[in-house]
């Protein structure tokens, strides 16, 4: 049987300048090549402002990226597109097509897979159609929860998501979150993460927090962007409730200057570490040597960090967004709480008063999380998109 060609948009995926951008991503397309007969042709595009913009910090490491790699064993291409920072959002889904277009040439190609629903899939389906192809989505979580409901960006996905073959969600929850908006939840299949168990088990964690500079007192953690959706802030103000806690923050972002101000005023400062950038190499120690993960966020599709924590033996404490109740399916996988100061602290409180063994948190996954079944899964759902299941 000839290979399925695919070719896969993905505005979200590491490259030199962000090596943990949309990390996920990678490996599932790595594992998504992996699966006999696949031949995978990746397009990451490159979002750049004009001049003078361009020449921003911000962007000065993207100008330098390569249009074409092989990434981690993949070949990708990095074509550019014109970008307009907080106000184009409307636009990127056209220019994102060109740019695909211009850098795949005369390829053939048997389906087009978009790995973000928003702009990656009305991109998508701009490409199909010129290709006249098939093709599928993607949904992870804010590409639903923002784009799906901001009026500049909420036709054009929903028009992508009519149009497209089949469509794929993180969580039964985001499924739901699909259909909400007017998706068809016959078309929309689960698709779960997956997790790399050499990497990702529990271990030693006396090891982990001497490793980190840990002291001897509880410890509570969050992996993430520091950004108000993620509610840092609300586990800060969880502290004075907590006395003898102390929290690592794992993560950058706008809200750095805001949460140590607000340490300060608290009188927690000396118990709130920001670590600024933690490769994803060194997430695991990390989990390991927390008592707790806790991650309030507003909006989620199923967080990757919520599965290596509890793949590490580290119980979490989470708000009840995206995928939460289709992980903590147990006592010894956390608790799912309100987005309050009070419920975090109460919550955090009982899993110190009775720690679950790591082998236990571990055990709630129940297998369900493999990137190799990751792959066979999109690999499967992409030949019936393409008629060749």
């Amino acid at each position: 049987m000839k290979p399925l060609r695919i070719l896969s948009i993905a505005t979200l995926f590491p490259d030199a300048a962000r090596p943990n951008f949309g990390l996920f991503v990678e490996k599932s397309l790595r594992a998504l090549a992996a699966q006999p007969g696949i031949d995978l042709t990746v397009v990451a595009p490159v979002g750049l402002p004009s001049f003078p913009l361009s020449l921003h910090r911000r962007y000065r490491a993207l100008r330098a990226l390569p249009h074409r790699e092989q990434w981690n064993g993949l070949t990708v291409h990095r074509p550019r597109f014109a970008l307009v920072p907080r106000y184009g959002a409307r636009f990127n889904p056209a220019r994102v097509a060109k740019a695909v277009l211009s850098a795949v040439g005369r390829q053939s190609f048997d389906v087009v897979d978009a790995q973000f629903f928003y702009p990656d899939g009305p991109a998508a389906m701009r490409v199909a159609e010129t290709l006249g192809l098939p093709f599928s989505v993607k949904a992870r979580g804010a590409d639903i929860s923002h784009f799906g409901h901001a009026a500049a960006t909420k036709v054009r996905l929903v028009k992508a998501g009519h149009r497209a073959e089949g469509l794929l969600a993180v969580s039964e929850s985001m499924r739901r979150d699909m259909a909400v908006i007017g998706l068809d939840p016959a078309k929309i299949t689960v698709h779960y993460t997956g997790i790399d168990t050499a990497r990702f088990h529990p271990g030693d964690r006396a090891a982990a927090r001497m490793a980190l500079g840990m002291d001897g007192q509880p410890a509570i953690a969050t992996v993430g962007a520091l950004i108000p959706r993620k509610g840092q802030a609300l586990v800060i103000e969880a502290l004075p409730a907590l006395p003898g806690v102390h929290y690592w923050l794992a993560g950058t972002g706008e809200e750095e200057g805001r949460y140590r101000a607000l340490a300060e005023r608290l009188g927690v400062a000396d118990r709130v570490h920001l670590m600024g950038a933690v490769a994803n190499a060194d997430l695991p120690q990390l989990y390991r040597a927390a008592d707790v993960v806790v991650m309030p966020s507003a909006s989620e599709g199923l967080a990757n960090a919520w599965v290596e924590a509890l793949a590490c033996g580290t119980p979490i404490v989470i708000s009840d967004a995206g995928g939460a109740a289709e992980l903590v399916t147990s006592p010894a996988a956390g608790r799912i709480v309100e987005r309050t100061p009070e419920a975090i602290a109460e919550a955090v409180r009982s899993i110190l008063a009775v720690p679950p063994s790591q082998a236990d948190v571990a055990a709630s996954l129940a297998g369900r999380f493999d990137w190799n079944r990751n792959g066979r899964e999109l690999a499967e759902h992409l030949r019936r998109c393409a008629g060749r299941s």
